[in-house]
């Protein structure tokens, strides 16, 4: 028998094992650390910068786009979001997975599932895009990836309700229902802020009044945190699933 000079591994034993609720919450946790960072240090040491308005109105909050701009908030934010976008597309692919099991046998089901993975994919690129490319280096650029981000997140979300309540309508599981209710007040209350902060972000650039663009940085703060909310149910989603590297079955491997 050929001698091991470190001892026998054993091939079949996972390398690594993580519960997905506790890479749900690292996931969660990155970019809403790295956002409290940001804008409490565009606070503390950079208040005029990040609260300066196009207008010279009065302004009391920055914005997230002025917080992430920032030195060092930028590096900050583009840490966080560079270890959290990895994890997301792997979520991503988890719910479309998901999703084939529990539709396999209806074509339409199907193919919301797939939209709704499309959409997951640009949402995640879409906060890339206006992470690493900040409003005071190429603006259209942050523009287009902030209106992708958005776009995507508010349209995600709306498919994966419709999912949900099909999963809902015939699940007695508590988990599920759970699910499903909390996803839905969250697309209801992340839609009403963005329509709120598209209301104050126009009237500031109409009117210029005072204290509406901190308003506006204020609904921003609420659609963020609630979509970061929204993706935080997978903790009931997956609360029994591990995410592992391991060594596939003799018989499933290619």
């Amino acid at each position: 028998m050929q001698q091991v000079p470190y001892g026998s591994v054993d091939r079949d034993k996972p390398l690594i094992r993580v519960p997905f609720t506790r890479l749900a919450v690292i996931t969660v946790c990155l970019p809403l650390l790295g956002l409290i960072a940001c804008i409490v240090l565009a606070v503390l040491y950079h208040y005029n910068d990040a609260t300066y308005t196009h207008c010279q109105v009065p302004n009391y909050l920055p914005s997230i786009s002025a917080a992430i701009s920032l030195t060092p908030e930028r590096y900050i934010w583009r840490f966080s979001i560079g270890l959290h976008s990895a994890p997301r597309f792997l979520v991503a692919a988890a719910y479309l997975s998901f999703y084939h099991g529990r539709f396999s046998k209806r074509s339409m089901e199907q193919l919301l599932s797939g939209l709704t993975f499309l959409l997951a994919l640009s949402e995640n690129i879409g906060l890339l895009l206006l992470t690493y490319v900040s409003s005071n280096e190429t603006y259209s650029v942050h523009k287009s990836g902030f209106i992708l981000f958005i776009g995507s997140s508010l349209v995600h979300m709306l498919c994966t309700c419709k999912l949900w309540s099909l999963i809902a309508k015939y699940s007695l599981s508590s988990e599920e229902m759970m699910s499903y209710r909390q996803k839905f007040r969250l697309f209801l209350f992340n839609g009403f802020f963005c329509l709120l902060a598209a209301y104050f972000y126009k009237r500031h650039n109409t009117y210029c009044e005072a204290g509406i663009y901190t308003l506006f940085a204020l609904c921003e703060y609420l659609v963020v945190l609630s979509n970061m909310a929204f993706h935080m149910t997978a903790y009931w989603d997956f609360g029994g699933k591990e995410v592992m590297v391991a060594t596939p079955p003799e018989g499933k491997r290619f």
